[in-house]
C-alpha cells in the first residue's frame, strides 16, 4: 500500500503487550538469579536475527541452568563456534528451549555425552538422544552457564522454539519479567527517495534528517520539503533496567496522517529469513558507519515475516499536500519513543543526485554471470544480487577488487585465482583471504583447488588476497614437563596457535590411544582431563598432531608418569 494524503487528524496511537495464545506460567526461569538481559530477541545482528534471549550472568560463569519446564533432551550440539556446547529440550507442550554456551551439562548427562565423544574420536559433535534416553523433569539442574562458542563473554543463551516447525519464538511473550521502565532511543532519522523524480529538502538520495526533542521529550523534525515516494528509516535501540546493553527493539511502527503505514515486529521468525536483516537495515551505511538503520519501508525481496505485509512503508507525497508522520519504536514492556515528521509536498526540479556510474560488467540479477581479468575469474549465479548492477572490478597477481562490500549478497559466488606462476609445492600453501576496510588483518575463506588455480566461494564484495603460508603452527606443553611425574595433575594443557591461516585441525593420543582435547578459543589451549581414562602403566607418551588450513603441520611428542 502507497500512503497517499489525507486530512485526518493523527489518531492516538494504541500500544499495548500482546502475549497472543501463548502459556504465561509454563516455563520457569533458566537461572536462579535476578535476570538482567544483554541481548533481545529479533534484535539486529551481523547477517543474522538475534533468536532469543541472552541473560547476563554477572560476568562469571558456573551458575546452574535449570530446564524450563519437563521433557526429554532432543538434542546435544558441541561446537568450538555458535552456540559452543548447547543443549536442546523438547516439551510436550509442542515447544522446545535452547540452552547455550554453557561451561558444562551435569554428571548425566556429561556421561551420556563423553561415550559418544570418544566413539566418534571427536569433540566436536552433534546428538539426537531418543525420547526415553535423557528424560528432564522440570526444575533439573542441566548444566552450568559458560562462554563457550567463540569469544563472547560469560552469558546463557536461551531461546523457545515451535517444536514442529523449528521457529523461535520471543520467550517474552511467555510471561518472562524483565524490569524495564526505560523507553528506546532513536539515535537517527534517514530519508530515502525512491526514485529519480523523488525528492526530500532537494535531495534525491538518501541522507541523514536533523531531529530536536520537545518539552515532552518526543523528537521533531523542521517541515521537510518533498515530493514523489518518500520513505524513512531510523537508527533505534533499546534500554533496560539494571544494565548498559543497547538491546533490539520489539515493535517499529510508521503512522501517515494517523494511518498505519508500517509495522515490525519482533514475534517469531524462520532461519531461513536470516540473511533479509541486510534489506530490513541500509546495508551501505552499516558497512560504511557501522549504523544499523532500520528501514520503516519493505524492501522489494524482502519476504521477512516479522513485518505487517500489508503495509509496504511509502509515503506518495503529491505537490501542495501536508502530511503529518509518526515513527514509535517500542519495547515489549510497552516504552516508547516517538518522532514526528511533518512534511509539505513541493515538487521541485532542482534534485540534487548520486552521480551514475558504468563500467564493462554489467549484472542482471536474474542471469548468471562471468567475468575474468587477468589472473582472476569471478563466477555469480543467477539471483547473486537482490538487483542489477554495474560491477567495479580490479584485479592483480594476488589482490581482487571487488566492488566495494556496501552492496548484499543474495547467494554465494565463485572467486578463483590463476597460480600457473607458483611451483607445485608452493601451490599446496597458497590460500584465499578476505580483508576488511581499514584493517590489516586477513580472513581466511575456504578454499579448493584444481590444476593451476585456487578457488572460493564467498560472501561478500570487497577485497580478497592470494596469502602463502609457508610457517606450520605451534604448539607447546603448559603444564608439564619432560619426563616429570603428574600424579597429582588433573588436566594436561597444550597452547596452540597459528598467525596465518589457521588450525584446522588437532589429533591427541596417550599411548596411541585417542584422547577429548576441549579448544579453549580464548586462551588458545587444548584441555584434556585425566579422569577420562584409566592407564595401567605408569610411564605415558602423550603425541599431538596439529595441522592448519592448508595442511601445515606440527608433531608435539611429551613423556610423562603417572599413576
Amino acid at each position: 500500500m502507497i500512503f497517499q494524503a489525507c486530512q485526518a487528524q493523527q489518531s492516538e496511537v494504541v500500544l499495548k503487550n500482546e502475549k497472543g495464545d501463548y502459556p504465561q506460567n509454563y516455563f520457569r526461569k533458566p537461572l536462579d538469579i535476578p535476570l538482567y538481559l544483554s541481548g533481545t530477541f529479533g534484535e539486529l545482528r551481523n547477517n543474522h536475527f538475534h533468536a532469543g534471549l541472552d541473560f547476563k550472568t554477572q560476568q562469571k560463569e558456573g551458575f546452574e541452568v535449570y530446564a524450563a519446564a519437563e521433557g526429554y533432551i532432543s538434542r546435544i550440539k558441541i561446537s568450538n563456534w555458535g552456540y559452543g556446547k548447547a543443549i536442546y529440550i523438547t516439551h510436550p507442550k509442542g515447544y522446545t528451549t535452547v540452552y547455550a554456551h554453557l561451561k558444562k551439562f551435569n554428571p548425566t548427562i556429561e556421561k551420556y555425552l563423553k561415550k559418544r565423544q570418544y566413539e566418534k574420536e571427536s569433540f566436536e559433535i552433534q546428538l539426537f538422544p531418543k525420547k526415553n534416553e535423557l528424560p528432564i523433569p522440570t526444575n533439573k539442574i542441566i548444566g552450568y552457564s559458560g562462554s563457550t562458542g567463540g569469544f563472547a563473554g560469560p552469558h546463557l543463551h536461551f531461546e523457545i522454539r515451535d517444536t514442529k516447525t523449528a521457529m523461535p519464538i520471543n520467550p517474552m511473550q511467555f510471561g518472562y519479567a524483565i524490569e524495564d521502565s526505560q523507553k528506546p532511543i532513536i539515535k537517527s532519522l534517514y530519508a530515502f527517495p525512491q526514485n529519480k523524480e523523488s525528492h526530500a529538502n532537494g535531495l534525491g538520495m538518501k541522507h541523514l534528517l536533523n531531529t530536536f526533542a520537545s518539552k515532552n521529550g518526543v523528537l521533531k523534525t523542521n517541515t521537510i520539503n518533498a515530493f514523489g515516494q518518500i520513505s524513512l528509516g531510523v537508527a533505534a535501540y533499546d534500554l533496560l533496567d539494571g544494565a548498559a546493553n543497547k538491546n533490539g527493539l520489539y515493535k517499529l511502527k510508521m503512522f501517515v496522517n494517523g494511518e498505519k503505514a508500517h509495522e515490525f515486529k519482533a514475534e517469531t521468525f524462520s532461519y531461513n529469513e536470516s540473511k533479509l536483516i541486510n534489506l530490513l537495515i541500509d546495508y551501505e551505511i552499516y558497512k560504511t558507519k557501522n549504523q544499523r538503520i532500520q528501514k520503516c519501508y519493505i524492501e522489494d525481496h524482502n519476504d521477512l515475516s516479522m513485518y505487517n505485509r500489508t503495509l509496504n512503508g511509502v509515503i506518495n507525497i503529491e505537490n501542495g499536500k501536508r502530511y503529518e508522520v509518526l515513527i514509535v519504536a517500542e519495547d515489549f514492556a510497552g516504552n516508547v519513543q516517538r518522532v514526528n515528521i511533518p512534511i509539505e509536498g513541493v515538487k521541485t526540479s532542482k534534485i540534487i543526485t548520486e552521480k551514475e556510474f558504468e563500467t564493462n560488467y554489467k549484472i542482471e540479477h536474474k542471469q548468471p554471470k562471468e567475468f575474468s581479468n587477468g589472473n582472476l575469474s569471478l563466477s555469480f549465479p543467477a539471483n547473486a544480487f537482490y538487483e542489477d548492477l554495474y560491477l567495479k572490478f580490479e584485479a592483480s597477481d594476488s589482490i581482487a577488487e571487488v566492488h566495494t562490500p556496501t552492496i548484499p549478497l543474495r547467494k554465494k559466488y565463485k572467486l578463483s585465482f590463476n597460480t600457473s606462476k607458483y611451483s607445485k609445492e608452493t601451490q599446496k600453501q597458497l590460500y584465499i583471504a578476505y580483508k576488511k576496510r581499514g584493517s590489516e588483518r586477513a580472513y581466511f575463506r575456504e578454499t579448493s583447488r584444481t590444476e593451476n588455480s585456487i578457488s572460493a566461494e564467498v560472501k561478500e564484495l570487497g577485497t580478497y588476497v592470494l596469502i602463502k603460508d609457508l610457517y606450520p603452527p605451534k604448539a607447546s606443553m603448559v603444564n608439564i614437563k619432560e619426563e616429570q611425574w603428574v600424579s597429582n595433575h588433573q588436566h594436561l594443557k597444550v597452547k596452540i596457535e597459528d598467525k596465518e591461516s589457521g588450525i584446522k585441525s588437532y589429533i591427541g593420543t596417550i599411548n596411541g590411544k585417542w584422547i577429548l582435547m576441549e579448544y579453549d578459543l580464548k586462551k588458545g589451549i587444548l584441555i584434556y582431563d585425566f579422569n577420562d581414562l584409566n592407564f595401567n602403566q605408569a610411564k605415558h607418551e602423550f603425541k599431538l598432531i596439529l595441522k592448519d588450513k592448508v595442511g601445515n603441520q606440527t608433531i608435539l611428542k611429551r613423556t610423562f608418569y603417572r599413576k
